[in-house]
């Protein structure tokens, strides 16, 4: 398991990760790491309002919220704090998805309290964002089959 993390901004995200290491796009607004429990599995976090923020102190990241890896099949829990991986319990079924009500109904909330003009903006990162969500189900689905 990995403790510490470190932090490499990047244009792309490179397509061999190394462990330990955080890769954040500011163009792209995304952070990309290999699981820190060691399962090599790929973790992305897209960074907006509705998603997780970044913050970058004396050089060491922490995203928030915590990040909860529920589909891949180790199920990781942790948060992200100042370079240093903080661990924590593995929510059940029902944790997740009342996790996930609230994720929608904040996202939705956020999104029509937008002016209308930017709600088509954020349409086309909404659409990108869900559109990465099922490819990552595929994929994680493809590797247990």
């Amino acid at each position: 398991m990995i403790k510490k993390i470190k932090l490499i901004k990047v244009q792309y995200i490179p397509g061999q990760l190394e462990e330990g290491t955080l890769y954040l796009s500011e163009e792209y607004k995304v952070a990309v790491h290999l699981c820190p429990c060691g399962c090599g599995n790929k973790v992305v976090t897209p960074l907006g309002p509705t998603d997780w923020s970044f913050k970058e102190v004396d050089g060491q990241p922490s995203l928030y919220p915590s990040i909860g890896n529920w589909q891949i099949p180790c199920r990781s829990h942790y948060f992200i704090i100042n370079g240093i991986i903080e661990w924590s319990y593995q929510w059940t079924k029902e944790e997740i998805e009342t996790g996930r009500k609230i994720e929608d109904l904040q996202r939705t909330q956020y999104y029509n309290d937008l002016p209308h003009f930017q709600k088509k903006q954020h349409l086309i990162i909404r659409i990108f964002n869900r559109l990465m969500r099922i490819f990552k189900n595929r994929t994680n689905q493809r590797k247990k089959g």
